[in-house]
This record gives structure tokens, sequence and C-alpha cells, in this order.
């Protein structure tokens, strides 16, 4: 299987992905610590794809989203975004929004403590 194989079979059946360097429970860069760390205290369930274990797929992604940096966010197959997207989408109210149109369970609760931290 290909690299852009892998990325769409793993994007197709999972309902929310997040591409990074490092893992959910170990970031390897600021970025991907971000956007992991919202997901995390939002309680999404998600799956991590760590590009530092394969340089293929770190730059099939890229390809892949015509994207050109990494974090990627992908939630029901769609691409939502990097790190600064993710962050004002979570500070607007714009994930909650995302989240609940596409069914994806998560803290509504901790989403508001979010917002109200950086307000």
């Amino acid at each position: 299987m290909s690299a852009q194989e892998t990325i769409k079979d793993t994007v197709t059946n999972n309902d929310v992905v997040l591409f990074m360097k490092g893992t959910k429970s170990m970031p390897q860069c600021g970025f991907s610590s971000r956007v992991a760390g919202v997901l995390n205290f939002m309680g999404v369930e998600y799956q991590d794809v760590n590009v530092l274990e394969d340089e293929n797929v770190r730059q099939a992604i890229k390809d892949y989203s015509d994207w050109p940096t990494i974090p990627q966010l992908y939630v029901k197959g769609e691409f939502v975004g990097g790190c600064d997207i993710i962050t004002e989408m979570t500070l607007s109210g714009e994930l909650d929004q995302l989240l609940d149109d596409k069914g994806v369970v998560y803290s509504k609760d901790a989403a508001d403590k979010i917002r109200e931290a950086n307000a």
C-alpha cells in the first residue's frame, strides 16, 4: 500500500485523525502539542499518526491535503486545518459546531473552559 493509500484509509476509517510530530501522549513539537492538547482536554477520541516515524507519510500527507505544514486534523475524512486554524476554531466555537455537526463526542464544558481561559 502506498503512503497516499495508507493516509486515505486512515482518514476514512477513523472519525478524527491528527497527523502530528510525535504522539498524542508525547508530542514532539509545539504546534502538534497545542492541537493534541486541545483534543485531549476536550475528550475527543482520535487516531494520532506520528509523521516522524515515516518520511514517506510525512511528505505524502502534505501532498494529500495540499497543505504545507504539520499537524493536520481530519474529521470524518475532511481536512480541517493546522495549528493556527484549530486554535482559532476552538476559541470561536467553530470546532464545537463542526464536532456537533459530524456527530463526534467531546466535552462541551472543557471547550467552554478553554475559551474562558483565553478570554
